[in-house]
């Protein structure tokens, strides 16, 4: 039972992994790409579909993390798996103090409505999420060595 909730935990962590790489580093470069208006509500439109997903990805992922943690307590590498659980942490506190409030304000933002530094503000959420993708990027690394 061990070993299905390690492969289940190590995949749902590795798939948030690939969703947030994926935004930092091909769906923002492509926004930043289209014409100002388009590239504004594509960051809006995305961030209201994905803020409405990763909530639950991030606390599912921190959850099974935990709950591998208490059952694996004894076996090899139950510190990596609670140290991968403690930047799970980090990543869903940096989330809610940094980038949760910056994208609540993106996804009502129109042509009409945004205001004038609604780039500065977009680019501050892009180096916020750079800093999230590093740590769940190193807690996946964790889960993974947990494994072997």
């Amino acid at each position: 039972m061990l070993n299905a909730l390690e492969v289940v935990t190590t995949v749902v962590v590795g798939l948030m992994v690939g969703v947030e790489f994926s935004v930092a580093f091909i769906m923002n470069r492509i926004l930043d790409a289209l014409p100002e208006d388009s590239g504004q509500l594509g960051h809006a439109h995305g961030g209201r579909m994905l803020g409405a997903l990763m909530p639950f990805w991030y606390i599912g992922s921190l959850v099974l993390s935990a709950i591998w943690a208490i059952a694996g307590w004894h076996h090899h590498g139950a510190g990596l798996v609670v140290t991968a659980a403690g930047l799970l942490i980090v990543s869903v506190v940096m989330s809610m103090l940094l980038l949760v409030p910056i994208n609540n304000r993106n996804k009502t933002w129109t042509p009409d409505n945004r205001p004038a530094d609604w780039k500065q503000q977009l680019h501050r959420w892009g180096r916020y999420h750079y800093v999230r993708v590093a740590v769940i990027i190193a807690a996946f690394t964790l889960l993974v060595a947990a494994r072997t």
